[in-house]
C-alpha cells in the first residue's frame, strides 16, 4: 500500500515499557532525518522500577521515573525535537480519539521549503503505535479504529520468547488493512484489566518476556514505520516471529492470497 511522503507526522505510542523503550530509541532517529514536520507524543503512567533494568531500556539513573518522561526528554533532546509525553496510561476512549484526531497545518509549516500558496494545509498522517502489555487496552485501540476515518495503527505484542505485530489501516473511512483483533481474536475476549485497575499484587506479575522478545518485537515496528514513512510503500499486514527459532514470518499481500486459495 501507498503512503504519501509529505503529510505531517503525528505518532502517538501507549506504552513505554519493554517494547516501547525500545522503539523509542530508534523511533526519534527515523523522523529526525524526514523533511516534514513530525510529533511524537509518548504515553505511560508507569514510573522505572529496579527490575525493568533487567530487559527495558533504561538506567539506574531512570529509577523513580515516569516512563514516557524519561523517553521523550532522552531522544527528543539527543535529536533536538520537541518533547511531548503524558505521564498516564491512556483508558478513555474519548482521550484517545482526542490524541489521534489528525490537525491540520499549513504548508508552510510541514517542511522547510517555500510554497506559493502558503494558505494551502495539509492533514497529519496519524500513527498509533500500540506497545501495551495487556489486551484490554488492545481492545480500546481495536474499537476505536473502525471509528476513525484515517488511522495506521501498528500493534506490537510478546510473550517470553515469541510475539506479533500487526499493522492495520484505515483510509476515507474504510479498512484497507485489517488491525490486531482480526488476526488475533483471543485479545479482544474481556480477560484481563487497564494497568489502573490491578491490585498491588496483581501488578507484580506480569506474563515472562525477555529482552531479545522485546527488542525484535521493536525492531520490526521500526521496520513498517521504515517502510510508511520513508519508502512510502507497506506491503506488510502482519508478522509473527520466535526468537528461540530466529525466524520472522511476515504476511504479505501476495502470501495471503496464495494460504486463502
Amino acid at each position: 500500500m501507498r503512503y504519501p511522503k509529505i503529510t505531517p507526522i503525528k505518532i502517538i505510542m501507549l506504552g513505554a515499557g519493554g517494547t516501547g523503550s525500545y522503539i523509542a530509541m530508534h523511533l526519534y532517529r527515523l523522523l529526525y532525518c524526514l523533511d516534514r514536520r513530525v510529533r511524537i507524543i509518548i504515553a505511560d503512567g508507569d514510573s522505572v522500577e529496579k527490575k525493568n533494568l533487567i530487559r527495558q531500556h533504561f538506567t539506574a539513573a531512570d529509577l523513580g521515573q515516569n516512563k514516557a518522561k524519561v523517553l521523550a526528554e532522552r531522544y527528543a533532546s539527543a535529536f533536538s525535537m520537541q518533547a511531548e509525553y503524558i505521564p498516564d496510561f491512556i483508558e478513555d476512549k474519548a482521550r484517545l480519539r482526542e490524541l489521534i484526531t489528525p490537525d491540520r497545518v499549513p504548508i508552510d509549516k510541514v517542511s522547510g521549503r517555500r510554497y506559493a500558496n502558503s494558505n494551502q494545509y495539509l492533514d497529519e498522517t496519524v500513527i498509533l503505535i500500540g506497545a501495551v502489555d495487556n489486551n484490554k487496552s488492545r481492545r480500546l485501540c481495536n474499537e476505536i479504529f473502525y471509528e476513525m476515518d484515517d488511522l495506521i495503527y501498528i500493534d506490537s505484542g510478546n510473550g517470553e520468547d515469541q510475539g506479533q505485530v500487526v499493522c492495520g489501516v484505515r483510509r476515507k473511512g474504510k479498512t484497507v488493512y485489517k488491525p490486531v483483533g482480526y488476526f488475533y481474536p483471543d485479545v479482544l475476549e474481556d480477560t484481563d484489566k487497564f494497568p489502573t485497575e490491578l491490585s498491588c499484587a496483581e501488578a507484580s506479575v506480569s506474563a515472562p518476556q525477555t529482552i531479545t522478545a522485546n527488542m525484535t518485537a521493536a525492531a520490526v515496528v521500526v521496520n513498517l514505520l521504515y517502510n510508511i514513512l520513508v519508502l512510502g510503500d507497506n506491503r506488510v499486514k502482519t508478522v509473527a516471529f520466535s526468537t528461540k527459532t530466529v525466524n520472522v514470518q511476515p504476511m504479505t499481500e501476495a502470501k495471503r492470497r496464495r494460504k486463502a486459495a
